[in-house]
């Protein structure tokens, strides 16, 4: 029998301490390392990440799987091996390939998903990415499409809407159908929250164009907000979305059209499924020189250091009330 999660997790000794004695901290998905950059820049991006929430007062806690052990917390030599695993040798983890990658060799990325389910096994309630998934452009159909609707979700949004955890992102990816990924949040019963601005972040842009379903002022507010959310007990996630700081922000004119025009190629090339997200921040990163992975990786840093100050806050609250 592969035994339950709490059965397979090895917590590196710094998370089990933190862990222990109350202390913050943060969870962290490590796809971005072995699909989402090239080395060095994907352990570049992993180590500012958790320098991040370390400077925000929290320990980080950057989660993968390896030979069966679900593994909270990584030490620079994992993260080394991580990022420098074979390309294909790594298998891309979430919710409906949790069991098979506890039942291969090797190494297995944890998406925000898998990373989610680890994380709250664990007794870790802040979790930071880069963006959420959600619906696909085309999942439903439209007018004109080349290809059948592909009804490709991510099952990021049944994640948030099963697991109560408090999940700081930059947005939904700009290469979603951002409307039809928020219907499907509301739907689900996840509040999704923008700080400091009325419209929702649009990832690798300020803003996205939406209005955000609701909007707190600063990160105290949005801690408030999470403590709240997480004492009523609805078993669900809450979604904090900070946007990217300004200086490495594309313009939002500018990751609306590559990213809709990238959506468009996909289309006409008949690319879905697992492929798609990849080969589409691929193809926006060659339209615009580079920028988009530098925004990327920006606000991966950024909503790091959200997230860690986010925990503080709630690790402070907690043990007032104690």
């Amino acid at each position: 029998m592969i035994g339950s999660l709490a059965e397979r997790l090895t917590l590196q000794p710094e998370v089990s301490d933190a862990l222990a004695a109350g202390r913050p901290v943060v969870a962290l998905e490590s796809t971005l390392i072995s699909h989402g950059l090239p080395y060095p820049a994907n352990v570049e991006v992993a180590r500012a990440s958790e320098a991040a929430v370390r400077e925000a007062g929290a320990v980080p806690a950057t989660i993968a799987i390896r030979d069966g052990r679900l593994l909270v917390g990584l030490d620079d030599e994992a993260l080394e091996a991580l990022a420098t695993a074979p390309e294909g040798s790594v298998l891309k983890a979430a919710r409906p390939s949790l069991s098979a990658a506890l039942t291969r060799g090797g190494w297995s990325a944890t998406t925000v998903s898998a990373s989610m389910i680890v994380a709250h096994a664990a007794g870790i309630a802040v979790f930071a990415t880069g963006g959420i998934g959600g619906v696909h452009l085309g999942a439903f159909g439209s007018p004109g499409a080349l290809q059948p609707p592909t009804f490709d979700i991510s099952s990021d949004l049944e994640e948030l809407a099963r697991t109560p955890m408090v999940v700081v992102c930059a947005g939904p990816k700009a290469i979603l159908d951002v409307p039809a990924t928020l219907e499907v949040l509301e739907t689900r019963g996840v509040p999704l929250v923008a700080v400091g601005q009325a419209e929702l972040p649009g990832f690798t842009a300020r803003s996205s164009g939406i209005a955000a379903p609701w909007s707190v002022p600063d990160v105290a507010s949005a801690a408030e907000l999470a403590e709240a959310h997480l004492g009523l007990g609805l078993d669900s996630a809450i979604v904090i979305c900070v946007p990217v700081p300004a200086e490495d922000a594309l313009p939002d004119a500018v990751a609306r059209r590559v990213a809709e025009q990238a959506a468009r190629e996909a289309d006409a090339a008949g690319i879905h499924g697992p492929a798609l997200t990849p080969w589409l921040l691929a193809r926006i990163a060659a339209m615009t020189d580079g920028a988009s992975v530098r925004a990327n990786t920006a606000l991966i840093i950024n909503d790091a250091r959200v997230a860690g100050q986010i925990a503080v806050r709630l690790a402070r609250s907690v043990a007032r009330a104690g």
